[in-house]
């Protein structure tokens, strides 16, 4: 009985010590290579996964599939919105359980890579920043004012004092071996001038002074200061990026775009699994690439009212797990089999002398070579994306796929080819889960068409910006007049120009048209022949917002500019609202005329 039980609890143990699969950090440097991690050098493989586009539920299956595709890293946004909705105010629940999150990729044996911001973009309805932030007096976003700055450190010190107080950092032992501060920022830091390079200078500081023990990273910022890593973002890093701004900092993709966003309107952007994996070998070859992050490796869904402007609620369903969780295939595989090659030859690649030479019009050859044992890894590229190519490498022929790159861990063998995919392509099957085939199942639903009331209290001469007065509790705001008409005039039009993104109209109750905006062209006009009655008439318009928008260097200018105006539209979310007679634009033309 007794070595029963003995047994019994070795058993147990080794289970339970099997199944415990953590990463703990430890000291986080780089030089010019890649990333160190307690004395040892990585190449590493990240994909974004945003813990508010899933639930807490599918975590879990998210991350435990992205380590099955041989990914070291899970890389996330911080959503300052969803966790400080009133000044000082914090919300840590449920899908914003931004702590969980962490600790499930702690838990399955993987890294994390915490992009603070806290401007995120990200097709995020206002790049991330809470809308309260609009009515801070004298705030500029992004740049050297001093109430932006107030704000922005307190919400990075609060993310940065959370993590530390749950033992996160890797310098703490936990899993986050980068942080990022702002995000592509240089898109816009000419526009603010003198103010632009003192901002970026501040907000390295700022970050830098947080002692979290693992390095910052700011992406798409050539000017990054020391010691802060630029990095890149796009589809070509190893094409258009123009290297670190040190020969210090190691060269690192922060987002390689599995596929793009989609807009209402808009067709899914695919971009194909030999592509990515061609452009990531060629960033590892030609750019001494250490760090890769997919974005996305799962894109999610945007739920309620998180997506910018005309944003559809799929988020990046093409990346290499969709927007339920579900393997895209062939890209998940392909890009698998690419990590497994790269990883089979790693310790070549970080310690070994690169060279480069052509072998052929459009072909050239990347090798790796160690000083000492003579281990050699060869990147053989075909950059013609037309024609296959057979290249001659230290006497042997290799035949190369159009636009593709062979890579050879010991300077002989193929063991990946970046066009040749192995997996079969998968498709994804839907079926119905309820129906509603009896009339017991609907509901009649009737809204309420709003009228000008003398006694309601918000009234104005002006039309008013539709942001400004929702303050983002809702995409909706009626607009509404009444005005007495007298004489009978010729056709008459109802004619709405907008900088806003959609626009309901009702005369006298009587739903008369829409029209709205799009991702690409912002201006709208509406024109719908109207009745009018003699005497009273109501004339009512929804604005609808199809949510905020998420970059440009004035967001909060963009929504409060020319809101004095009068019937002009020049800002976005305004209205002009004119009455046409014989189609004349002039209002004090139809006043004059039409007594309106």
């Amino acid at each position: 009985m007794e070595w029963r039980r003995l047994w019994f609890w070795v058993m147990v143990v080794v289970l339970m010590t099997e199944g415990a699969v953590s990463v703990s950090g430890g000291n986080v440097t780089y030089d010019g290579r890649s990333l160190i991690i307690d004395g040892q050098r990585k190449i590493l493989f990240s994909g974004s996964i945003h813990y508010p586009r899933s639930t807490p539920e599918m975590w879990p299956s998210l991350i435990g599939k992205a380590k099955e595709g041989g990914l070291d890293v899970i890389q996330t946004y911080v959503f300052w919105n969803l966790h400080e909705p009133q000044p000082g105010q914090y919300n840590f629940s449920g899908r914003y359980d931004i702590v969980k999150f962490i600790k499930e990729i702690q838990a399955q044996g993987l890294y994390a890579c915490l992009r603070i911001g806290p401007y995120i973009e990200s097709e995020w309805t206002y790049g991330g920043f809470p809308f309260w932030l609009h009515d801070v007096p004298g705030i500029v976003y992004r740049t050297d004012n001093e109430p932006f700055k107030f704000y922005m450190q307190n919400f990075t010190t609060k993310i940065v004092n959370l993590m530390q107080s749950e033992g996160l950092y890797a310098s703490q032992g936990g899993p986050i071996i980068l942080s990022q501060i702002e995000n592509e920022y240089q898109n816009v830091e000419a526009a603010f001038h003198e103010k632009g390079p003192a901002y970026v200078q501040w907000a390295a500081k700022m970050a830098v002074n947080l002692q979290t023990g693992v390095p910052w990273v700011m992406c798409k910022q050539t000017d990054a200061p020391d010691p802060v890593i630029n990095t890149c973002n796009g589809m070509k890093c190893g094409q258009t990026f123009g290297g670190p701004n040190s020969p210090n900092k190691p060269s690192m993709w922060t987002e390689n775009w599995t596929s793009f966003y989609q807009v209402y309107g808009g067709e899914p952007y695919i971009r194909s699994a030999e592509d990515i994996a061609f452009h990531v070998a060629l960033f590892i070859a030609r750019m001494n690439g250490s760090y890769v992050n997919y974005y996305m490796y799962h894109g999610g869904t945007n739920f309620g009212r998180t997506s910018s402007a005309y944003v559809i609620t799929s988020y990046y369903d093409q990346a290499p797990l969709d927007e339920y969780g579900l393997l895209r295939q062939p890209k998940w595989g392909h890009l698998k089999q690419l990590h497994a090659a790269i990883r089979n030859c790693s310790t070549t690649l970080l310690q070994g002398m690169r060279t480069n030479f052509s072998l052929g019009q459009l072909q050239e050859a990347y090798v790796f070579r160690e000083e000492s044992g003579g281990r050699c890894v060869a990147f053989l590229t075909n950059n013609d994306e037309k024609n296959n190519a057979t290249v001659q490498f230290q006497n042997t022929s290799y035949y190369l796929m159009p636009r593709s790159i062979s890579i050879l861990p010991d300077c002989e063998k193929v063991i990946f080819n970046t066009a040749k995919v192995n997996t079969s392509y998968s498709k994804r099957i839907t079926r119905s889960a309820q129906i509603f085939d009896s009339v017991d199942n609907w509901e009649r639903s009737k809204d309420v068409i709003q009228n000008f009331e003398p006694t309601i209290s918000l009234q104005s001469n002006t039309l008013l910006e539709h942001m400004n007065v929702t303050k983002d509790k809702s995409d909706y705001l009626w607009y509404t007049m009444r005005f007495d008409h007298n004489i009978s005039c010729t056709e008459p039009v109802l004619r709405v120009v907008s900088l806003g993104h959609v626009a309901h109209a009702f005369v006298n109750d009587i739903y008369i048209g829409n029209a709205h905006g799009n991702h690409d062209t912002k201006q709208f006009i509406m024109e719908n022949p109207v009745v009018l009655n003699n005497g009273s008439n109501n004339i009512s318009l929804l604005s609808v917002m199809v949510g905020l928008p998420d970059s440009g260097a004035f967001l909060k200018e963009d929504l409060l500019a020319y809101k004095e105006l009068k019937f002009t539209a020049t800002t976005p979310i305004n209205f002009t609202i004119l009455l046409i007679m014989h189609g004349d634009t002039r209002l004090d033309y139809l006043e004059k005329t039409c007594n309106i």
